[in-house]
């Protein structure tokens, strides 16, 4: 049982089961789920302290409630959607679904660890059930206007958390007895950031725990050996103002504090329990940290990115050496922490908790047999 994890944290994860794992298609569940559609709150108080999104809209959130056993437990789930790390991308994304609540849809679909389906979702399916709208392009973590005379940008993740919080604390999060924070992606790596000031808010007899899912992204030099995703992230953390709300104990540690941004460095510094689902073979991090296209000028991993059997015995090895960095940065993890789990499969993917096929599908990936919520949880 999932629940049974969340008291105990245990590992069942070893790393001789992380070997590359050919997997069959995901099928659909044989219980057709139906579509949970939950419309959209927005945070009208969110302006008082520019709680805004990139286009200074309001920033919001959905919440479908939670009944019987599962009253009083919520589950927050950041959404992902990748940064803008300099003027123009940013920009470009303020008028979008990425950067305004005013181009988003307003109801979305609650599926995977969202369900309301007791079958499909057996441990958070009556749960009071968050997904927070990501708008800022910064993991909810700056703190930061822009303004010259012809635009106002609101890098304002922090204070967007924040106002979010505040209005669901007295919608009964506030006497929370369960509680998970969690998310998939760039909102995956926001709950490294704020799994342990997500605690300061709640009862101090609530049982509280984090999830990260594809969120550990990791600092590692793409196939050209330059550090790209350093430099990417560190440009974001200087425009929207992030430094000044990164794991102190992090930033005080290292010589260059916005690598606390990075996951594998500000997670010895988490005292909430927290668990980590992530692939070593992480599609995004291939694309975007392993072989971006600015490290692949002649289009030499074009088709390896396409297509994984097209990959040439010597790309088969790069990969393998990412999934051991991957491995490495989370050896520390896995041999101290007493209150801390992992599920790292070897997929091709990106986001698993948020999809029902591999959540708790039938053909859904597993690690000695067990489902996601039924492995170490």
């Amino acid at each position: 049982m999932i629940q049974s994890f969340l008291v105990t944290m245990n590992f069942v994860v070893t790393f001789a089961l992380l070997y590359l794992i050919m997997v069959m298609p995901w099928h659909v569940n044989s219980q057709e789920e139906q579509r949970l559609l939950v419309n959209m709150t927005l945070v009208t108080n969110a302006r008082d302290i520019d709680a805004l999104c990139l286009d200074g809209s309001l920033p919001a959130y959905h919440l479908h409630r939670g009944y019987g056993a599962g009253e009083n437990n919520w589950l927050l789930q950041y959404e992902g959607g990748g940064w803008c790390n300099d003027l123009q991308s940013c920009l470009e994304r303020a008028p979008t679904y990425r950067g305004s609540t005013k181009h988003m849809n307003m109801s979305e679909v609650f599926s995977g660890i969202l369900s309301n389906n007791a079958t499909l979702n057996p441990d958070f399916y009556n749960w009071n059930r968050v997904k927070l709208r990501y708008c800022d392009g910064a993991s909810f973590t700056g703190n930061r206007i822009f303004k010259n005379e012809t635009t106002t940008l609101y890098f304002k993740g922090q204070k967007i958390w924040e106002a979010i919080i505040e209005d669901l604390l007295p919608k009964g999060l506030g006497k929370a007895y369960k509680a998970l924070l969690s998310g998939c992606s760039a909102g995956g790596l926001a709950t490294f950031h704020h799994c342990d000031n997500f605690t300061k808010y709640l009862p101090t007899n609530a049982s509280v725990k984090c999830l990260s899912d594809a969120g550990f992204f990791l600092d590692e030099r793409d196939v050209s050996l330059n550090h790209t995703m350093r430099y990417f992230f560190k440009s974001l953390v200087t425009l929207q103002g992030i430094e000044q709300n990164l794991n102190e104990n992090c930033t005080s540690a290292l010589s260059d504090p916005d690598l606390c941004f990075f996951p594998q460095y500000a997670l010895k510094y988490i005292s909430t329990p927290y668990f980590i689902l992530n692939s070593a073979y992480d599609v995004f991090q291939f694309h975007h940290i392993l072989a971006p296209p600015s490290a692949d000028p002649l289009g030499y991993w074009s088709h390896c990115r396409v297509n994984k059997s097209a990959c040439t015995p010597a790309q088969i090895n790069t990969l393998q050496g990412f999934r051991l960095s991957m491995l490495a940065a989370l050896k520390p993890f896995y041999f101290y922490s007493k209150r801390g789990g992992m599920f790292i499969n070897s997929c091709f993917a990106h986001c698993q908790s948020e999809s029902q096929e591999t959540w708790f599908g039938d053909d859904s990936p597993r690690i000695n047999k067990k489902t996601i919520p039924r492995s170490s949880w």
